[in-house]
């Protein structure tokens, strides 16, 4: 059992009546606060707690997860580069979630973190109207990517209120 719990997430902020970048960027950073927010003061233990079998689905495997997903879009999808997944692999696409274990609590929240920083870098010198072309979806802009980030982050903060509510009855 370890004695860490997970902290508040890091500031963010914005106006919202600002040009289109700022609005999405901001509006990502939200999404991403909501989501180490529904983790702050829970441990390790608590974070790995799975929601019902068979779902593996706990909030340590979203932040393993979206560490992934902004991997995934940010620096390999519109970058190009070939960064490894941190925890998905081709035999197990769902190791975020299967293998998460609370004693790594701390070390994947920091990872998460430091990716955010990272998918931040990668495309502060990109417009939104650069592209890029998905091997689903044809061509696809930085503003399209932001969008999709900013629904995943949103679909998984569902997950994530359930999952608090039901480790400690946190609701909201």
């Amino acid at each position: 059992m370890t004695s860490w719990t997970a902290p508040p997430p890091p500031p963010f902020g914005g106006s919202l009546v600002a040009d289109e970048r700022t609005l999405l960027e901001g509006f990502l950073d939200w999404q991403r606060a909501v989501l180490a927010g529904k983790c702050t003061g829970l441990t390790g233990e608590e974070l790995a707690q799975r929601s019902t079998p068979p779902s593996t689905l706990s909030l340590l495997g979203l932040l393993r997860h979206v560490t992934d997903v902004e991997r995934e879009w940010f620096h390999r999808r519109f970058r190009g580069e070939p960064v490894p997944y941190l925890y998905r692999r081709d035999d197990a696409k769902d190791a975020a979630f299967d293998e998460a274990d609370p004693v790594a609590a701390e070390q994947d929240y920091d990872r998460l973190i430091a990716e955010w920083r990272s998918s931040r870098a990668a495309v502060a010198s990109a417009a939104l109207d650069d592209a890029f072309e998905d091997p689903q979806r044809g061509p696809m802009s930085l503003r399209a990517v932001y969008l999709h980030l900013i629904q995943e982050y949103a679909r998984h903060n569902g997950h994530a209120d359930l999952l608090r509510q039901r480790i400690d009855g946190e609701t909201g």
